[in-house]
């Protein structure tokens, strides 16, 4: 059997993050992806300049056309950038059988520009974390769904996860990247307790596409059969890795992408 893995989430012209990100991590982990776009985003390196959102009924013909014929494994949800195309993701996923679910809140691009409505955070929140098998937010997402300043310590990191297992998450992994120190620690909170997966901090402004292709490396790896504690192991070695590699990549005048393909390039 071939591995499948859906990316739903917006489309990044420059192809450091979104749908080009997932492709490319879901091929790197070998994973056959497939996708559904939820947004056009007019991107580079150095920001957005424009998005396009895909019409609510569009979104859900693209879901009904690949889960109606494709065995899918898992399914990773990235960019949702309105309530009406939250809506039609949660009705798909509902109607098809999609595998674990992958649930990455995007809300800013790397650049810093919004990527989410602030009146989509609810509906967000209500209509896709029941259905999610894990929500990968990183410290300031976590803390605008919670409506408060971003953890600061493990600690704070602790609380603040179970706070989003509260409001519905069945799992989360809360993304320590945007914390400061050497370490870069993540956390995972689940029914099965806590794990912390901690790696070195590399120091790089090449981190355009780090939160896509993490929640994507998890998906690919669920799609093949991994328990969800190996797949976050395999993810944040996958990305560390990526992020250590991508200053081997000369990609634009801003913040460049991490190295999908660090294991094959050379």
């Amino acid at each position: 059997m071939t591995a499948i893995a859906v990316t739903i989430a917006g489309s990044d012209s420059g192809g450091g993050a979104g749908i080009q990100a997932d492709l490319k991590a879901f091929s790197a982990r070998g994973v056959y992806g497939a996708s559904v776009l939820t947004a056009l985003t007019a991107q580079n390196t150095l920001g957005v300049t424009a998005i396009h959102d895909v019409p609510e009924d569009f979104v859900r013909a693209q879901m009904d056309a690949v889960y109606s014929d494709l065995a899918v494994n898992a399914t990773k949800i990235g960019m949702l950038s309105v309530p009406a195309t939250i809506k039609a993701v949660s009705a798909g996923l509902k109607a098809h059988a999609t595998g674990p679910v992958v649930l990455d809140p995007v809300m800013v691009a790397a650049s810093g520009d919004p990527l989410l409505v602030s009146e989509a955070v609810s509906t967000l929140v209500e209509e896709l974390f029941p259905l999610a098998d894990v929500i990968t937010p990183n410290l300031h997402e976590a803390a605008h769904i919670l409506g408060t300043d971003a953890a600061d310590s493990e600690d704070a990191m602790r609380d603040q996860a179970h706070r989003l297992i509260e409001m519905g998450a069945r799992a989360v992994l809360l993304k320590g990247g945007h914390g400061s120190g050497a370490e870069c620690a993540d956390l995972l909170l689940s029914a099965s307790g806590e794990r912390w997966f901690r790696a070195p901090r590399h120091e790089t402004t090449n981190t355009h596409g780090t939160g896509c292709t993490l929640s994507s490396t998890i998906a690919a790896e669920l799609a093949k059969g991994s328990p969800l504690e190996t797949a976050v192991e395999v993810a944040k070695s996958y990305i560390t890795d990526a992020i250590a590699a991508a200053d081997t990549l000369d990609i634009g005048k801003g913040h460049g992408p991490v190295h999908h393909f660090h294991a094959f390039w050379r």
